[in-house]
């Protein structure tokens, strides 16, 4: 004969009025039994007088602990959109079973509480708006999510090409400024690091590139020359002519002038020498 424990009392918590304290009789008189939410107290119908058996009980706790682990899902997602491995690791940190996460995950997708689509859509709109991240980036950063590759792909056409160059060139515009003491070489080489690091392509790179070459500043690339040069003249004019000489063409060169600007600025110098 199974065991059966008769409910005697249900008790509304104090500090939480949806969920309640159950009290039972197991034939040795009224004890605490254990505390559901409301949504776990309709389910079961459960009610003072009511006879449950130890697997009904079983099956009351886990439901219990399915609407719990539920429930704690719902507030993290209420701060911002989630994928559905992001909820997953949540809960699996907060120490939940995998059979009641999957009973979880299975709620919340019924509920369209998690999309991974939407997320994604979202997640592309936001940040090639807003961060001006390249699409490699926001690729990367949606598979670490756990974003499949098919979902990832469709999101990246709310990031066309051409909105890809235009944030390319302003955040050219707006670094080229702080590479203004360097030769034109190496302001592109940076430019080009930069948007590499960004997450963009190669091909919108090159486009930018391109249109920067064609507004190359010979006054800034000129003082940049004398910049350097006159640095490097302060480190190695203690040296003599070759050695001097040498010795400034390796170091200008490093910083991306021609050697038809190196051999100016030399003669510029050997002739206020």
């Amino acid at each position: 004969m199974k065991n059966m424990a008769v409910i005697t009392k249900i008790e509304v918590q104090k500090r939480t009025k949806e969920r309640f304290n159950i009290y039972i009789d197991k034939g040795q008189g009224e004890e605490y039994g254990f505390s559901v939410n409301q949504v776990t107290l309709i389910k079961h119908g459960l009610q003072k007088g009511l006879e449950i058996d130890e697997v009904e009980l079983a099956n009351i706790l886990y439901n219990e602990e399915v609407q719990k682990a539920y429930l704690q899902a719902i507030s993290y997602l209420s701060y911002q959109m989630r994928t559905k491995q992001e909820v997953e690791e949540y809960l699996r940190k907060k120490e939940i079973g995998q059979a009641v996460i999957s009973e979880v995950i299975s709620k919340l997708l019924h509920d369209h509480y998690i999309n991974d689509k939407e997320y994604a859509i979202s997640y592309v709109r936001t940040h090639s708006n807003v961060n001006q991240k390249g699409p490699t980036i926001i690729r990367r950063e949606l598979f670490s999510k756990g974003v499949q590759d098919i979902i990832i792909t469709h999101s990246l056409q709310e990031y066309p090409k051409e909105k890809q160059i235009e944030n390319a060139f302003e955040l050219v515009e707006k670094k080229k400024k702080s590479y203004q003491k360097h030769s034109f070489l190496q302001m592109k080489q940076k430019l080009e690091e930069m948007l590499v690091r960004k997450g963009y392509n190669r091909d919108v790179i090159q486009i930018c590139l391109e249109e920067l070459k064609e507004e190359k500043d010979d006054t800034q690339q000129q003082a940049a020359l004398l910049y350097h040069g006159n640095k490097y003249h302060e480190k190695h004019k203690k040296h003599d002519g070759w050695t001097y000489e040498n010795k400034m063409k390796q170091a200008l060169y490093r910083k991306g002038f021609s050697i038809d600007e190196i051999e100016t600025f030399l003669q510029m110098k050997r002739e206020e020498g």
